[in-house]
């Protein structure tokens, strides 16, 4: 899928809206509802990721009728596992720069299962947590994809979606009835309790992907739903900005953590940024045109400075302090240069050229596959 400007300026925005969510470790708890809603951005990334990654894979069902699979997780891994497992060894070889004490065991990072049995309070690149969503559902979706166009089901996507929206919600419902609301006289257990169950859990964030691959599937099967949100792009823009800041009203302080935030507002957060993305998406859209210094290059090394901007926090917070807390706005600009630096040093380093990397040897695995059938 060629790039598209709207979507690499939705996912700068995203990294630069996580990464002050985050700046709690470095001891800022002011900033607003604009970053206490920051949480939103990796919501924003899963929706990117579900309207990307649905596309490769119907685009290939399209196609030719069937997925490569081993090209498809060959793409994903060269994409993701480097930076990860460099950022991995470094926080395992080098306890000190940990921005948490505790840390949850390697087998849940090596398999991502981290956030499907974390403890909230061994929180030391706890935010792999949303690497862990992506990871399954990689693995899952070409598999469901492909099955569904084998039985002739795929028109029957849209019920399927909805269908695992609405467990979602129910499920979300019973788990903060039976095990959150319970607690929440006993302060930090219930939000432990929220975090384990409601927020970092695959099933319970799945509405953003969801999303993302109904519209990948209205666009790469030109369904009418694809050529009225071409058409009305900049009003579907408008729409997933107006939602969006519904949600940060919505889930504002203790707000987050009620039923009807937990139930009902994980979907308009979905609603919210599949629009964004479906604007974004389209060439007709304002932001297909718009040109801001920068947000190619925030675009590109988004994922390297996610994976490090908390331990930039934690170590400048716990071995600096005294040199850069407290200065106002150079202490602001102490960070953001710190964190830029470290983050460009692995996009630069690693990740980058094992995307180079990539494409010789999908070349070679294609190489081998005409050889193998020239001799069948």
């Amino acid at each position: 899928m060629e790039r598209k400007p709207g979507l690499d300026l939705l996912r700068a925005i995203a990294i630069l809206w996580v990464m002050p969510f985050h700046s709690y470790i470095a001891g800022y708890m002011g900033g607003g509802v604009l970053r206490w809603s920051g949480w939103m951005g990796v919501d924003l990334f899963f929706a990117l990721s579900g309207f990307l990654i649905g596309s490769q894979v119907f685009n290939a069902l399209v196609s030719r009728g069937s997925v490569d699979f081993v090209d498809f997780y060959l793409r994903r891994g060269f994409r993701t596992l480097p930076a990860y497992f460099v950022m991995l060894g470094i926080y395992i070889a080098w306890p000190s720069m940990r921005e948490a004490a505790g840390m949850m065991p390697l087998w849940q990072f090596l398999t991502y299962t981290l956030n499907l049995f974390i403890d909230p309070n061994r929180a030391a690149f706890s935010h792999a947590w949303s690497l862990c969503v992506e990871e399954q559902f990689y693995l899952l979706f070409p598999l469901l994809a492909l099955l569904l166009v084998r039985t002739g089901r795929l028109v029957r996507g849209a019920t399927v979606i909805a269908m695992l929206a609405l467990v979602g919600m129910v499920l979300r419902a019973w788990l903060w009835t039976h095990f959150v609301q319970p607690l929440q006289a006993h302060g930090d257990e219930a939000g432990d309790a929220y975090l384990r169950l409601l927020y970092y859990p695959t099933y319970a964030r799945l509405d953003d992907l969801l999303g993302g691959v109904a519209l990948a599937a209205a666009r790469s099967y030109h369904t009418r739903v694809w050529a009225w949100s071409e058409r009305h792009a900049n009003a579907l823009l408008a729409a997933g900005v107006l939602l969006t800041g519904l949600c940060m009203w919505g889930f504002n302080g203790q707000q987050r953590f009620g039923l009807a935030a937990n139930v009902f507002g994980y979907p308009v957060v979905a609603v919210a940024m599949t629009a964004l993305v479906a604007g974004a998406a389209s060439r007709h859209s304002v932001l297909a045109r718009l040109r801001i210094p920068g947000a190619t290059w925030f675009a590109a090394a988004s994922y390297s400075l996610y994976l490090t901007h908390k331990m930039v926090y934690g170590q400048l917070h716990g071995r600096f302090a005294p040199w850069v807390e407290g200065r106002g706005v150079w202490t602001v600009l102490i960070y953001i240069t710190a964190i830029l630096i470290v983050g460009a040093a692995l996009h630069y380093v690693v990740e980058r050229p094992c995307l180079r990397l990539r494409e010789p040897v999908r070349e070679l695995w294609v190489q081998r596959g005409a050889r193998l059938q020239a001799s069948a």
